[in-house]
């Protein structure tokens, strides 16, 4: 098989490519920056001679855009939604100008498009789409205005013999250095890995390995079309995926933080309180009555073997 990934050099492309390669399928990254055999120059918003790797391959993963990991001040929201769009329209276009037009078309999107909510969990039949939530910060909203036009670009594009599946993804773990899983475990070995302003809002995620076997699934499930989940069965509160994630590295004690406390932390490290705050209680509904079946769908079981890879392969900074 033949696979293109579009902004496949990050974390998540990283787990993608080594995966499939591994697998024995032909891989092709688009990134700004290539430095390998099989990776391709493009600027993430115009067609380009990488458009000629479209043609003819079996499955396009788009990933691109910018890097949720920043202060949310507007020129950096601006920069996600553009990043996100242009390069979206850039993909359907090249799809669109194909003479052998890729027959799956997976498009990154974002779990962040559904309300923060405590009450109930949000899958793709009746999960609550967010924007409009009281008592959140108002700039909050413009995170679900992104996921929004991310998914409409696709739905728009031109593209009828391409079918078309919106990746709502949840956080993706993987011992990789720089992601998401290698911060949380930096804070819980530093003993910061307390609860965050109480602690009680749920946090979705997904092991990386789990991420590559559903990606694998929506490629060959013909039937699969719109928004699916990818998150694994059991969200948490923010307290107790904590403590898990210290009770498989071995570390007692975690220090809570307030919420004033978590801002001045997010301003040192430049990222924005958001990715800790909101509540993301996410179910992947469609792929669990599909009769998928996660290797890792518990956090405890993910946590200890995400702590197991790190210590075999030092992958995880000190």
């Amino acid at each position: 098989m033949k696979l293109v990934i579009p902004g496949g050099s990050g974390q998540v492309g990283t787990i993608l490519e080594r995966a499939f390669t591994g697998a024995g399928h032909d891989v092709v990254v688009l990134t700004r920056r290539p430095e390998f055999e099989r990776e391709l120059a493009w600027d993430g918003r115009s067609l380009g001679p990488w458009a000629d790797a479209v043609d003819g391959a079996d499955a396009v993963v788009n990933l691109a855009g910018r890097s949720v990991n920043c202060r949310y001040t507007p020129s950096n929201l601006q920069e996600m939604m553009d990043s996100r769009v242009l390069s979206t329209r850039a993909v359907g276009e090249a799809i669109a100008a194909a003479a052998r037009p890729p027959r799956v078309w997976l498009q990154m999107s974002t779990a962040t498009i559904y309300a923060h909510r405590f009450d109930a969990p949000n899958d793709e039949a009746n999960g609550v789409i967010g924007g409009t939530e009281p008592d959140v910060p108002r700039y909050w909203s413009y995170s679900v205005r992104i996921a929004k036009a991310w998914e409409r670009e696709q739905e728009r594009a031109a593209t009828p013999s391409t079918r078309k599946v919106a990746l709502r993804a949840a956080m993706v773990m993987s011992p990789d250095r720089g992601g998401v899983y290698d911060v949380l475990l930096r804070m819980a070995r530093l003993g910061l890995g307390g609860a965050v302003a109480g602690g009680a809002q749920y946090m979705s995620w997904i092991h990386g390995h789990d991420f590559v076997r559903a990606v694998e699934f929506l490629i060959e499930r013909e039937d699969f079309a719109g928004p699916v989940n990818l998150a694994a069965p059991d969200p948490l509160p923010q307290r107790g995926f904590m403590r898990e994630l210290r009770a498989a590295w071995g570390v007692p004690v975690g220090l809570p933080a307030t919420r004033w406390m978590a801002e001045l932390g997010a301003l040192a490290l430049r990222s924005d309180t958001e990715l800790l705050l909101k509540s993301r209680r996410v179910v992947p509904g469609r792929l669990l009555d599909a009769g998928f079946a996660f290797d890792f769908p518990e956090w405890p079981e993910a946590a200890a073997d995400l702590v197991r890879a790190t210590r075999t392969s030092g992958a995880s900074s000190a």
